[in-house]
């Protein structure tokens, strides 16, 4: 009985592992890729984790993690049978070194578990050295002009053009010409556009940007530079009158605000080479019409379509949005006020049968006794302008002029019989009908239009008022 109870505790242990059996393998574990720096030949290439057993799928799942210079892979995981795998969402990137992780605590469906703490560094596609930004132009905080940039990268590997001209941007600037030389390992961008004057301009190179094998740059690139190269503002140096002569416009030695006299322009100097827009900078006050043309790179001239008006006060404006070729901005209109020196069409004289010269500021109170043919009714005098007369307005002249009966109302009508230009200048005009007064002075009106719908010279002259001068018909 004795011995009995002495091999009771065996007994019990006999008993308790027959009821509780303790399954003490290991877990067994296999990695694809299992050797460090393999390279995965496909985008899609997916890590496989193979067990032995059946796993419990989440607690497995969160231990697989897969890292690279970028952070964490995002991936789709999924079992198949006992094996776990993961397949990245965006594919492998061709180059960049991986690394899978696998740290903490798997437990089998049959309650065994594992701790586990394994690291495998792997490629995709191939394992390529990375392509780096070698130098670039402008290099950073360099100060440049506005006019014929152009901006030049290198890299250390030939490049995916499409790549690196969707992951450039640089700000402010629109549409742009790129250009790849040297194998595609230097990149020249030339904006359309002149850039703006003193103005910093930042520019980005994504690390999107890959070699033509797929190996995408290890960083973003930027840089930023400033277009405050010229630092002086474009300002008017002189303003003056100008005479075309001999294919060329010459200064005429005058002032401005006196001096333009007719058929001369208005020549504008700055103390730079100028901007195209500098053609549209000139306008008058009161308008006037022409055009406007380069005399250098640094002075325009503008030519009048037409004389101004003698004895008119005009404003020269020059915009304060005038740029140079940097595209920097005058700032403020400049204004000159100038009166034409340019005199308006004048009578010097009238010329009578007997060549009696009569000027007409000896005339008293507009009235002028002439002598007139008692039997043929008729009056001739010669008329002297102060300018000459053009072919036209030789025609156009003797019908604006009229010569009418004014006193008594009872004097009948008179007719132009006869008309002649003897020169240029002078006008020679034969009327009949008029009628000397007997008791009663006969008196006539003749009238010369002025203005700018009166007669005008060959330059355009005209008068500045109605000529109206009354004759007494004497025998």
């Amino acid at each position: 009985m004795l011995r009995l109870f002495n091999n009771l505790p065996l007994l019990c242990v006999i008993i308790f592992v027959s009821c509780g059996f303790m399954d003490l393998r290991p877990i067994g574990v296999s990695i694809e890729p299992e050797k460090t720096d393999t390279i995965l030949h496909e985008p899609y290439t997916p890590v496989i984790l193979k067990f032995d057993t059946e796993m419990i799928k989440n607690d497995t799942e969160e231990v697989l993690q897969i890292s690279s210079g970028w952070g964490t892979v995002r991936g789709d995981k999924f079992w198949r049978d006992n094996d776990l795998y993961f397949v990245p969402i965006q594919g492998w990137t061709p180059g960049i070194r991986y690394t899978l992780s696998l740290m903490g605590t798997i437990r089998s469906v049959d309650g065994r578990d594992l701790r586990i703490e394994r690291f495998v560094s792997f490629y995709a596609i191939n394992r390529n050295a990375m392509p780096l930004l070698e130098w670039h132009s402008p290099a950073n905080d360099e100060y440049i002009g506005t006019n014929d940039v152009v901006f030049e990268f290198h890299f250390s590997r030939s490049m995916d053009r499409l790549s690196v001209e969707s992951a450039f941007t640089i700000e402010g600037i629109g549409n742009k010409k790129f250009e790849w030389l040297d194998d595609d390992k230097s990149l020249r961008i030339i904006p359309e556009k002149a850039l703006s004057p003193w103005t910093m301009y930042r520019w980005n190179i994504k690390d999107s940007a890959k070699s033509t094998d797929g190996v995408p740059l290890p960083r973003t690139y930027s840089g930023y530079f400033t277009t405050d190269l010229d630092k002086s503002l474009p300002q008017v140096t002189s303003v003056f009158p100008v005479l075309f002569s001999d294919g060329c416009w010459f200064p005429t030695g005058s002032e401005i605000e006196t001096g333009l006299q007719s058929g001369q322009g208005v020549a504008v100097e700055f103390n730079k080479t100028m901007g195209e827009n500098v053609l549209r900078s000139l306008r008058f006050e009161p308008s006037l019409t022409g055009r406007t043309e380069y005399l250098s790179e640094k002075s325009i001239v503008y030519i009048f379509t037409k004389d101004p008006d003698p004895g008119t006060t005009y404003t020269l404006i020059v915009s304060g949005d005038t740029r140079d070729s940097e595209g920097l901005k005058i700032g403020a209109d400049l204004r000159i006020n100038f009166v034409p020196d340019i005199p308006y069409l004048n009578i010097l004289s009238f010329i009578a049968e007997d060549n009696h010269v009569i000027h007409y500021s000896s005339v008293t109170n507009n009235v002028l006794a002439v002598n007139v043919d008692p039997g043929t009714g008729e009056l001739f005098f010669t008329i002297h302008f102060s300018f000459p007369f053009g072919i036209n307005e030789k025609l156009n002249t003797p019908q604006k002029i009229t010569l009418t009966p004014f006193f008594p109302r009872s004097i009948p009508p008179v007719a132009l019989q006869y008309v002649n230009w003897i020169s240029d200048d002078r006008l020679y005009v034969r009327w009949e009908g008029l009628k000397p007064g007997d008791e009663v002075p006969h008196y006539y009106k003749l009238t010369i239009p002025g203005g700018k719908g009166g007669i005008s010279s060959n330059t355009g002259f005209y008068m500045k008022e109605d000529f109206i001068l009354y004759l007494e018909a004497i025998r």
